[in-house]
């Protein structure tokens, strides 16, 4: 009895000294890389190389990802399909950038006559969260996010009225290009990185963006005027992507763990988006510039010339038995919403 109480006493200690010794994760440890246009000291890839480090951090170092900015690893326009290659595990980029391959999430792109980034980004993420496109099926979303506002920026010429729009050469890319033609301007596609030289040289005589872009991507050295006309505002949506091998690769319990980070990060993109646009417009008056109000007249008039842009759109999506009519009226429904 006496031998049975010591070993007894002695799978107890045993026991309570593997009680207090921490557990070791069995978690595989992934290393990704992650390619982004924005330049580095932008807001916006400063916000995802904050990701990257709160992914590793609350992971505890078993997701590490180096990180890209600048298009130092992929171009703009590649980026999607280098994710779906590997060539970069992570990217951003626009959906500007590659027209007709994002055709139902693009939608939100059109001139609705968006107020904020903070709408916007709250109006796609919704969106996509609800009609879950296929279009986005090569790879895993991470979370998705968009500008505020997109107005047109002049240089030389101030436009105060439709018609001062005619013969302008304006740089915009995507759903932005097509709100430029229907105001009456030729649309120059044209990524947001070659923007400041083409502007400082005369190749475009205006430019379509948000008002941060003036601080941002200091836009605002390169041109005179900003048309304030909201009623006709569009926005561009921007992709954050990871490789369906590479997520694979990740252990669920850390999938978890980046998928609530994402959560957390998609709706600060929104606000740093609206910050930023109160920057660009501080920066922007700084350099002497100017901003053009318009009335409600000629505000109207604006919002009627970008209409079709909406309904032709529409359209389109029905001829690839997208259901053009619901998406649209989603939309709206979803900017009605988060508007109040």
């Amino acid at each position: 009895m006496k031998k049975i109480a010591i070993t007894c006493t002695l799978l107890l200690t045993v026991f309570a000294m593997l009680a207090v010794i921490p557990s070791v994760s069995t978690a595989k440890e992934v290393k990704l890389t992650y390619s982004n246009f924005f330049p580095p000291t932008h807001i916006q890839s400063k916000l995802s190389e904050a990701w990257c480090k709160e992914v590793e951090k609350r992971t505890e170092g078993r997701v590490t990802v180096q990180y890209f900015a600048g298009q130092t690893l992929t171009k703009a326009k590649q980026t999607y399909e280098s994710v779906m290659d590997g060539i970069a595990d992570i990217g951003t980029s626009a959906l500007a950038y590659t027209r007709g391959r994002f055709p139902v999430i693009s939608a939100v792109d059109l001139p609705f006559g968006y107020p904020s980034g903070v709408v916007a980004t709250e109006v796609v993420n919704d969106l996509y969260n609800q009609l879950k496109p296929k279009e986005f099926d090569d790879t895993k979303v991470m979370y998705i996010h968009a500008h505020g506002p997109g107005m047109i920026h002049t240089r030389g010429k101030a436009v105060r009225k439709l018609e001062d729009l005619k013969g302008l050469k304006i740089r915009s890319t995507g759903t932005s290009a097509e709100v430029v033609k229907a105001l009456g301007a030729t649309p120059v596609p044209m990524p947001m990185p070659d923007s400041y030289q083409s502007l400082q040289k005369g190749v475009v005589d205006g430019s379509a963006y948000p008002f941060e872009a003036n601080k941002g991507w200091k836009l605002g050295e390169v041109v005179d005027y900003a048309t304030a006309a909201y009623s006709s505002a569009y926005t561009t949506t921007f992709f954050i992507v990871m490789n369906k091998s590479k997520w694979d690769a990740i252990d669920p319990k850390d999938q978890k763990i980046i998928e609530e980070i994402n959560m957390e990060w998609a709706p600060k993109h929104g606000q740093a988006w609206d910050t930023s646009d109160m920057a660009g417009i501080r920066y922007f008056l700084q350099q002497g510039n100017e901003i053009i109000g318009l009335d409600a007249k000629e505000s109207a008039r604006w919002a009627k010339a970008v209409a079709p842009i909406i309904n032709d759109y529409g359209k389109q999506l029905d001829g690839q038995g997208l259901n053009g009519k619901a998406v649209i009226q989603k939309i709206r429904d979803l900017l009605n919403k988060y508007e109040k």
